[in-house]
């Protein structure tokens, strides 16, 4: 075979094996929306600056996408820009070189998120992004040698390295938060909706992230924060908590457990850390001890020990402490990680997780979880923190104050200022008034606003409303169903909560997460 021949051959095997590892994974709906469309927004990066040789922003996005998403999203986006933008540019048996080159660029921001944990500076982010479109260039090089024709280092030691590091450096950390945001909200996995008619139940949260986030249950009762153990025992009698009346849930939670001990996001999916915390905690808010619930000789133990490798940033190791607690076991030293130094490490300067309110409320919970008191520093200034966020109307945003507030997070940040000990009324009384104008009209509630309802979401306000101190059984809007009753009316035949009337997506995420609410629990929920 000659040398031509046996390079397109390495490179189109190359690009074989990274279609076949993204389809493998079964990416949802939504996380291959996201893919495509930043695939088209990186070629047309390159296509708009065709004017200017070798100035293209293509590399700093292909690189800022592998580095906030991951190794196969950040290689899709580099293969299929490079693909798509030269249908402009022009195809030639070039063309897969350039796929396979700035596919490897994903790989490598990919690699840089997880040796940094997602915590690079501007300044640091740009310079890999120079080195980057370097390392593509000489990808390129080999192509040259392939048909014959000359290398010439000086055609990219200087123009496309610095191009790269400046767009890098213009929007690289902004690129990369917006897609944790995403990433944190957005990676579910879509079902179809069962075909089968909803069964009554007399008289299920929005896509966390609805998510990243991203997203939570645990046992501090609200009114304890805010005035003793009677008044938690009186608000949560008012939620369903017997575990006999869950045993629908719990059956079908059971009956979709993996070989491995763990769950994916539909029976008979592959298990992953993020299915498997979620039911961890909603089997242990409505009294199982998840270390029991065995399949094939494995717990649901096992199965997270088994998936800590995959954790890849905050909210993946905030998700394992809680779900941990949930098990009774220990996050300081856990399959050889010590998640609780991981969680502290990520502490920024003004006391907040990586400046979001989704996963600095998440941090307060598997501190709690833990064991560290209300009064611990990273706890209580976390804390005060989140109230600086609050929004006019009272809600909270994923981020930062400012942004649109939703049910979701304002919901888990009640959750926190609860488990953290805040007793400021007048804020408390806001977010609680901002879920209840949220409300639907059957009862259920919306992630943000005029938005459809949903388990997840409904979930979420839930427990805001326990931890303000709010009896969920008397929030109606204009003589609704209360939002139990509208989590009630969405269990299928087979045991799960459907997402919404229209889906039944993730099953287990949203059963799990309902879980929560229906047992009328807070964060952090124990064994």
């Amino acid at each position: 075979m000659s040398w031509p021949l046996a390079s397109f051959a390495l490179v189109g095997a190359v690009l074989a094996l990274g279609w076949l590892a993204y389809e493998r994974r079964r990416p949802s709906a939504r996380m291959v929306a996201v893919v495509g469309t930043l695939a088209a927004v990186a070629a047309l990066g390159r296509d708009a600056f065709v004017a200017l040789p070798d100035v293209k922003p293509i590399t700093a996005i292909t690189l800022v996408v592998g580095y906030a998403l991951g190794p196969l999203p950040g290689f899709t986006v580099g293969a299929v820009g490079m693909l798509m933008s030269n249908f402009l540019l022009g195809q030639g048996p070039y063309t897969p070189w350039q796929m396979a080159a700035w596919g490897g660029v994903g790989l490598f921001g990919a690699l840089l998120g997880r040796l940094s944990g997602r915590q690079m500076g501007r300044v640091p982010l740009a310079l890999c992004c120079g080195i980057a479109a370097l390392a593509a260039k000489e990808v390129m090089n080999v192509y040259t040698f392939s048909i014959g024709a000359s290398h010439t280092p000086a055609a990219f030691l200087v123009v496309d390295t610095v191009a790269s590091f400046l767009f890098g450096l213009a929007f690289g950390p902004e690129l990369a938060r917006l897609l944790a945001r995403m990433r944190a909200r957005m990676d579910i996995q879509w079902e179809p909706a069962s075909p089968k008619p909803v069964a009554s139940r007399a008289p299920a949260s929005g896509a966390i992230t609805g998510v990243m986030a991203i997203l939570a249950l645990v046992t501090v009762g609200a009114a304890f924060a805010f005035g003793g153990a009677s008044a938690r025992a009186s608000t949560a009698s008012t939620v369903r908590a017997e575990a006999a009346s869950l045993s629908p849930e719990l059956s079908f939670l059971a009956s979709a457990q993996s070989s491995d001990g763990g769950f994916g996001g539909a029976k008979g999916q592959s298990s992953s850390e993020l299915y498997t915390a979620w039911t961890a905690m909603g089997l242990a808010a409505a009294g199982r001890n998840p270390a029991s619930v065995r399949r094939d000789g494995h717990s649901v133990l096992d199965a997270l020990r088994a998936e800590v490798s995959t954790l890849s940033g905050l909210g993946d190791a905030e998700r394992t402490i809680l779900a941990a607690a949930a098990c009774g076991a220990s996050s300081y030293s856990f399959a050889g990680r010590d998640l609780v130094a991981e969680v502290l490490s990520a502490r920024e300067r003004d006391n907040s997780f990586e400046h979001l309110v989704n996963l600095t409320s998440f941090a307060i919970f598997a501190l709690r979880a833990v064991g560290h008191s209300q009064s611990y520093p990273a706890i209580r200034d976390a804390a005060g923190w989140i109230e600086q966020q609050q929004n006019s109307n009272g809600g909270f945003s994923f981020g930062e104050h400012g942004s649109p507030s939703d049910v979701d997070d304002t919901g888990a940040a009640l959750q926190a200022l609860a488990a953290a000990g805040a007793r400021n009324a007048h804020d408390l009384g806001a977010a609680a008034d901002y879920l209840i104008r949220s409300q639907n009209l059957d009862g259920g509630f919306p992630e943000q606003y005029g938005s459809e309802s949903n388990a997840q979401s409904t979930a979420w306000a839930v427990q805001g409303l326990i931890a303000a101190g709010r009896d969920p059984k008397t929030v109606r809007r204009r003589g609704s169903r209360t939002p139990d009753g509208y989590l009630e009316s969405l269990l299928a035949p087979g045991g799960s909560i459907r997402y919404s009337r229209t889906s039944a997506q993730s099953p287990v995420w949203v059963t799990s997460q309902a879980l929560v609410a229906l047992a009328g629990k807070t964060f952090p929920v124990g064994p």
